[in-house]
């Protein structure tokens, strides 16, 4: 699941955060409070857009991104449904050998 891949990176996730929190961000905006650069930042994006993670819209030359908020719900619930299986999985282990 590319969602998984594009999520396992520190520097997405805290382009993600920043996203989380306003409607919309420019290249420089999110580039702000960071060591990267802005080519850095673009490859990033880059990755989260094909994750369907962002959406980019041209505003003149600018470019503004926002957060999809949909692939972030799935994947929590694939990842809660998995936590549910294993922790079934661990209580059934539990009782065969406490027996």
């Amino acid at each position: 699941m590319p969602v998984f891949a594009a999520l396992g990176d520190d520097t997405r996730l805290s382009l993600l955060t920043k996203l989380g929190g306003v409607p919309r961000l420019s290249i420089a905006g999110l580039t702000r409070g960071s060591r990267l650069t802005r080519q850095a930042i673009t490859k990033h994006l880059r990755v989260l857009q094909r994750a369907g993670l962002i959406r980019g819209v041209r505003r003149g030359r600018e470019s503004l991104f926002e957060l999809d908020p949909q692939p972030v719900d799935e994947a929590r619930r694939a990842l809660e449904h998995i936590s549910r299986k294993w922790d079934e999985a661990l209580g059934r282990l539990k009782k065969f050998v406490e027996k």
